[in-house]
């Protein structure tokens, strides 16, 4: 098993080292001066006739510069390329003749008779080959050569490296990017591995209010102002320390230091330092806007937390600022373990949509205050999560809303509570199924189709069901939700404005809206039984919803005086613990059937 689990790794390191050497586009490329000037200098100072930068393959030896050679390319099978690449050193072999496994190699064969590579090997530990010096006689080789030839190994890859850079610096302000960034922190764990440092992330401009600039300025309209903050923040740091751009105007830098362990006041004392630099940067006359830069700090330690996850979390950070009033906000774990459950829950509710027996309905009864008898049901999901338990409509359904998931999650509940609806309504039971939907749903272009078709395929009547959205979404000024909007009314669908009072309550909106009940939000209900001016307040609205013409339906009732107080009042209906809580469909049968 363990000669099994070390193959397995030196295979996997082998796709990694392919994988890094791909990654820098050196194979099947041109032939390069700065290469070839390097093998001709190594062709000379060994006085040798042959010299190549050779790249290992996998399955060949491929010569990015070459001196004293036809061909491109050999086979890595006894290739002494190869061995440097798997043995990581110096390989020197004075005579291939004399060599027990190169001696039938296709080198030999061809009349070399000595070789000497040193390994090109990345910042990281990957090898791509050698730089080598070939002869047609046997030769020794000594000290001060093999220190010459790592020499000119390292020249190779430092201009591998300058090519490569290209790839790891901003072309607008010239720092190093964010994969710089990593890189550096991955060669900084290598050498000082537990030490203790602190990331920063500034934010020169909100991404939002970036984003609404270019769509009015053009895209170029921030780029001398990120020149100008780079500069300015260099400049703070000073020379040898490295700042890195790491996305439109944001950037990062890592504070450490040689001599001792740093304390959190220290770090956010200079992000306060960072922010007033660019505060107080001049923008001149063509920008019109006010920077606002915040500074996010994350603690960590070298070679205990991977770089991108630093990054990250300073970035988290960098977002939590926005709620400072200093503009500097420390990273912190619990903030980061709810962006963590938000991601988790909605990539959970892909899984649950499909899952049979995570989602469930559960029915709110809603009551006539006239008779007392019940009238509908308000249709509520609920989620048993198969690790995280049972997750509040509060939590899950927020977040659901501003996704792609909207209409999947209005889907599956309006199909459920229409088919559940149909099946009272083919008992005999007169009850009218309410279900939320978004503003997002009445932007789908098929949504009220859909809708019907549902409703004809449970043989459920129209006016048995009623959609309730918020004011937001009725006031909506889409023309594709509007026109929803229209067909949904002509096709006999009831509207209800759900929360009614906690949106724009302008109230001018109610002439307008095509909506036929109004749902009276429970922070108003909550206080009718204490409070005079919570009844003053609820029986102006009862009375204005009606004279236009609304049904008024008042939510949250949990106690028998509030309910007795909106009866006095002449509220339409209640929907509330005092009446009924949200119950399984059977267990609304057996409410029913107890009335």
């Amino acid at each position: 098993m363990i000669n099994g689990s070390h193959i397995s790794s030196v295979e996997e390191h082998e796709r990694k080292r392919l994988s890094k050497l791909r990654q820098l586009n050196l194979l099947d490329t041109p032939p390069s001066e700065s290469f070839d000037r390097i093998t001709r200098i190594a062709s000379e100072l060994f006085n040798l006739p042959i010299a190549a930068v050779s790249l290992t393959d996998e399955n060949r030896q491929w010569f990015k510069s070459r001196v004293g050679i036809d061909h491109w390319e050999i086979p890595r099978s006894k290739a002494c390329c190869g061995e440097v690449a798997d043995l990581s050193r110096v390989v020197v072999i004075p005579d291939l003749l004399e060599s027990p496994h190169y001696r039938d190699s296709p080198l030999a064969q061809s009349g070399i008779r000595f070789y000497a590579g040193a390994p090109l090997q990345t910042y990281d530990g990957y090898l791509l080959g050698a730089m080598c010096v070939l002869g047609n006689e046997p030769r020794s080789v000594t000290e001060h050569e093999i220190s010459m030839l790592k020499d000119l190994a390292a020249m190779v890859m430092a201009q591998i490296e300058l090519q490569h850079a290209f790839g790891r610096l901003d072309p607008l302000t010239g720092l190093s990017n964010s994969s710089k960034f990593i890189e550096d922190l991955e060669d900084r764990a290598r050498d000082r591995a537990g030490v203790s440092c602190f990331a920063l992330y500034i934010e020169l401009i909100d991404i939002a209010e970036m984003h609404s600039l270019q769509r009015v300025l053009g895209p170029a309209c921030l780029d001398d102002v990120a020149r100008e903050a780079a500069m300015r923040l260099q400049l703070e740091l000073g020379v040898g320390n490295v700042l890195y751009q790491v996305g439109p105007c944001q950037y990062a830098y890592i504070l450490e230091s040689a001599e001792r362990c740093l304390e959190e006041s220290e770090a956010l004392a200079m992000a306060l330092r960072l922010r007033q630099v660019l505060s107080s940067m001049p923008l001149g006359d063509a920008v019109l806007f006010v920077l606002c830069p915040m500074v996010g700090v994350a603690p960590f330690r070298l070679g205990e937390n991977v770089p991108a996850d630093i990054l990250r979390t300073s970035h988290s950070a960098c977002q939590a600022a926005r709620d400072s009033e200093i503009g500097v906000s420390l990273f912190s774990s619990s903030l980061d373990e709810q962006h963590f459950r938000r991601f988790e829950l909605i990539n959970g509710f892909r899984h649950a949509l499909e899952d049979v027996g995570q989602l469930q309905l559960v029915y709110q009864p809603r009551v006539s205050l006239a008779t007392g008898r019940c009238v509908g049901a308000e249709a509520l999901i609920r989620w048993q999560h198969p690790t995280l338990g049972s997750i509040s409509p509060d939590e899950f359904i927020s977040l659901i809303e501003h996704t792609a998931m909207v209409r999947p999650l209005t889907d599956w509940v309006l199909r459920h509570a229409i088919r559940q609806a149909a099946v009272w309504h083919r008992r005999g039971r007169v009850l009218q199924m309410s279900v939320n939907i978004s503003a997002a749903n009445l932007g789908e272009p098929d949504f009220s189709a859909r809708l019907e078709r549902y409703l004809a395929e449970q043989a459920l009547p129209v006016g048995a069901l009623e959609l309730e959205l918020t004011e937001s979404a009725l006031i909506s000024n889409t023309r594709t939700a509007r026109e929803a909007l229209d067909v949904l009314v002509n096709a006999g669908i009831r509207l209800a404005i759900d929360d009614f009072g906690t949106g724009y309550s302008s109230l001018a909106y109610l002439q307008e809206v095509p909506a036929d009940v109004v749902k009276i939000d429970r922070s108003f209900v909550a206080q009718i039984d204490q409070q005079a001016r919570s009844q003053t307040l609820i029986k102006a609205m009862i009375s204005m919803a009606q004279e236009l013409g609304y049904h008024v339906v008042a939510e949250g009732v949990e106690t028998q005086e509030s309910y007795r107080i909106l009866q006095a009042l002449g509220c339409d209906e209640a929907q509330g613990y005092w009446m009924g809580r949200p119950m399984t469909a059977e267990a609304f049968d057996d409410w029913l059937a107890a009335r």
